[in-house]
């Protein structure tokens, strides 16, 4: 219903340098080894920039073995602050890998039987 309204104040695009962007796609690449070394090798990570409409967009996705896949966005909000912070790294790649574990945790629980009591 609100998905195209806009509550806050208008924003400009932010546009980056190719040092920037390289910096971004840097960080990012970082965020999806580290997600990588979190998960099992039966899940699929990957990552992309991409351009929305104020200004670039980082995605990182995981695809569980079972069930849909999992994301999280990064926008920059201006072009000083586009590189993502180790910490924020760090927290981005252990929220989206205990998301994905939990997609599948909650799909087995459903098609599968404890083995013990």
């Amino acid at each position: 219903m609100y998905g195209n309204t806009s509550f806050g104040g208008e924003s400009e695009a932010v546009t980056l340098t190719a040092e920037q962007r390289q910096e971004l796609r840097r960080d990012l690449a970082s965020v999806a080894a580290r997600t990588r070394e979190l998960l099992p090798g039966e899940f699929v990570v990957g990552s992309e920039i991409s351009n929305g409409a104020t200004g670039p967009r980082a995605t990182i996705a995981v695809q569980p073995p079972v069930g849909s896949v999992v994301s999280a966005d990064y926008t920059p909000e201006d072009p000083e602050s586009a590189s993502i912070s180790a910490d924020e790294r760090d927290d981005l790649a252990q929220g989206i890998a205990a998301s994905a574990a939990l997609q599948v945790k909650q799909v087995m629980n459903d098609d599968t039987t404890p083995t013990a009591q």
